[in-house]
């Protein structure tokens, strides 16, 4: 820190040279600033950012603003005001059943002048009403026959059932792995429903229920896993989740890992689908164990753990451009920098042409990209060198140029084909539920459930992306599986599904 107090010297070059450690002063203060305002706004953002549950807090306030709003508008008979933004009101859905009442005067006659009514016309209005749903007992009954002759006894066998000896049939076991792992409702509260209909079910039953009806899914988990792995491009990402350990009282950070299949964005015909696997840890041997097998493109983010995947040449690396884009986004919200601004609309650029190509067969896309994309491309790339020198070599956004320079030399094969896209956003949306699963139920409580929760939201998230119910596929799997030949199971898949 240089001595505000000492007196400016006389000689000039005594003077040049104060000037430049003054100047080298500033420089410093001015990196320091920076890289602390960029840190607040980190701060900032994750506090009261939409991915923290502060959000949740905000979103109650508007809901008790917005009834306390409509408890006046009802108490005093205001008129409802329609704002601009509101959305339309959407039809009912003809498949909600209709109870239809009918409410007429009560008279035969003109209440006027006694003459006879006739029937013009009618008024409909269609209220949504809800009723709970309901718990029913399928009683099996299995009548015992003897034989009048030779007194021998004979009866039809009991069915398979997802549980031996259990009592939950396959439509409530169904009912209980989408509440946890698709609409995120820990089986404590679970319990706490149930136990409002009149049904006590323990969660530690519950949490039984689970862990084997998984155990018996796993199969299929392991075919949806191998249909991934058949792609000739995959998108990888693995998202932190609490693991309780043994003995501690404390808890660990495991890992689930998810590896999507989308050709949809080229006219591929091969379905969709999500694949998660757990581990305890993040070492690179994880992923490296679960690919194995697998040879072709990879997108992924540039987790250092994974390198050893791309040494061998069967998996070769695609970057992302969401992650090179979101370095700049957070410089200019927490600096306003002008040159992080012309990066994120520069990046835009790229995604129009995405855009564009949505949809397209690959020889379609790459021709696209290379008349588009690639001078946007190269442009980028050169304007990102040359803004590089006159940035200070620690601050947050040289940082963020100097990691997008690293990611876009192994981004570019996605210019020459067309199988690939330009960010790796489809393992990032396969991230969502377990994301939003981890708030509730905060820690699993060990590897077999975690494992158990990656065979549940592989076959969960693998019916949403093909637009199949996942509660009523599970419940007519579960049903089916027991005495399913294993080497059929490719069978029982979501998209095959005709029920």
């Amino acid at each position: 820190m240089l001595d505000v107090n000492k007196s400016l010297p006389k000689d000039p070059d005594e003077l040049r040279q104060f000037t430049a450690l003054l100047l080298a002063e500033v420089k410093s203060q001015a990196v320091l600033i920076e890289k602390l305002r960029h840190q607040l706004a980190g701060q900032r953002h994750h506090r009261f950012g939409s991915s923290s549950e502060s959000i949740d807090q905000l979103q109650l306030a508007l809901e008790t603003s917005e009834i306390a709003v409509a408890k006046m508008t009802a108490k005093l008979r205001l008129p409802d005001e329609e704002p601009k933004d509101k959305p339309k009101r959407r039809p009912i859905p003809d498949h909600i059943p209709r109870m239809e009442v009918e409410l007429t005067t009560g008279d035969d006659d003109c209440p006027q002048c006694g003459g006879g009514l006739r029937r013009l016309g009618e008024d409909v209005t269609e209220e949504l009403e809800y009723v709970p749903g309901r718990f029913i007992v399928n009683r099996i009954v299995r009548p015992r026959f003897a034989c009048s002759s030779c007194e021998a006894f004979t009866q039809a066998a009991l069915p398979s059932r997802p549980i031996e000896r259990g009592r939950p049939g396959p439509g409530l076991l169904a009912h209980v792995l989408v509440n946890k792992y698709a609409d995120h409702l820990p089986l404590y509260r679970q319990s706490g429903i149930f136990e409002r209909d009149g049904i006590d079910i323990d969660r530690s039953t519950l949490a039984d229920w689970v862990g084997k009806s998984t155990a018996l899914l796993e199969p299929l988990a392991d075919a949806i896993g191998r249909h991934v792995q058949a792609g000739q491009a995959i998108f990888a990402d693995d998202i932190p989740v609490k693991m309780l350990a043994p003995g501690t009282g404390k808890t660990a950070t495991a890992r689930l890992w998810a590896y999507g299949r989308d050709e949809r964005p080229w006219d591929g015909v091969a379905p969709p689908a999500s694949w998660y696997q757990f581990s305890p840890d993040r070492k690179g041997q994880h992923p490296k164990d679960h690919l194995a097998k697998y040879q072709g493109w990879m997108h992924a983010d540039g987790y250092a753990g994974v390198e050893d995947l791309y040494r061998s040449g069967d998996i070769r690396e695609v970057a992302c451009m969401a992650h090179v884009r979101r370095k700049f986004v957070d410089v200019h919200r927490a600096q306003g920098s002008a040159i992080a601004d012309e990066a994120i609309t520069r990046i835009a650029q790229l995604y129009a042409v995405e855009k564009e190509a949505r949809g397209s067969p690959p020889d379609q896309r790459v021709e696209l990209r290379q008349m588009k994309a690639k001078q946007i491309f190269n442009d980028l790339e050169f304007w990102l060198h040359a803004q590089l020198p006159s940035i200070a070599g620690k601050s947050p956004l040289s940082g963020a140029i100097r990691y997008a320079l690293t990611r876009m030399a192994r981004l570019r094969p996605y210019l020459d084909h067309g199988i690939l896209e330009l960010d790796n956003n489809t393992a990032e949306r396969a991230m969502r539920s377990v994301a939003i699963g981890r708030k509730n139920y905060l820690f699993v409580g060990s590897q077999t459930g975690g494992r158990a929760a990656a065979i549940a939201y592989t076959l969960i998230e693998t019916a949403k992306l093909n637009g199949i119910d996942p509660q009523a596929w599970l419940a007519d799997t579960l049903a089916r599986i027991p005495d399913y030949k294993i080497n059929r199971v490719d069978d029982l898949l979501p998209w095959k599904n005709t029920s």
